[in-house]
């Protein structure tokens, strides 16, 4: 059995881009999950985690390990406290986005379902995801006008 302790294993610094500094562990991984997937975050005062999205294949919930981030969903903002869990459905009610407006580091655990293939899109900039049952990436870009069926086939 592997273990992994929210608040004393190593994190790595996954994201370094103003605004958007987080360090991460791919928890999940590191247990040896197979169904259930898990990542812990943790943001500096001032951070947001990931841009606001969702994912049309997965559900993912939320656990506040340390601190009060503010929670972005299509309900509005609201501040969430250590022990604090939300549930993220499927599709464009299940959007999110993790920030720390407070003066102290957060750090939030994502549980999610490992459904493949998936797609996530990104609703404040129209950008969409799409992944294969491999993980390989098909498409990450914004929509353009829809095609006929046939258009192209010979």
């Amino acid at each position: 059995m592997k273990v992994f302790n929210l608040y004393n294993d190593e994190l790595e610094d996954s994201m370094k881009r103003e605004g958007w500094n987080a360090r991460a562990a791919k928890v999940g991984e590191h247990i040896g999950g197979e169904l259930i997937g898990a990542g812990l975050y943790e943001a500096q005062p001032g951070n947001k985690i990931w841009p606001y999205h969702t994912h049309h294949a997965n559900e993912e919930w939320l656990l506040v390990v340390r601190g009060q981030p503010t929670l972005r969903t299509p309900e509005g903002e609201r501040q969430l406290h250590e022990g604090d869990v939300v549930c993220f459905p499927r599709g464009k009610a299940g959007a999110h986005q993790v920030w720390n407006r407070s003066d102290s580091p957060i750090r939030v655990l994502m549980l999610s379902t490992l459904v493949t293939p998936d797609i996530v899109e990104y609703l404040d900039t129209g950008k969409v995801s799409a992944r294969s049952v491999a993980g390989e990436s098909i498409m990450f870009g914004r929509p353009g006008p829809e095609l006929d069926y046939w258009e192209g086939e010979e």
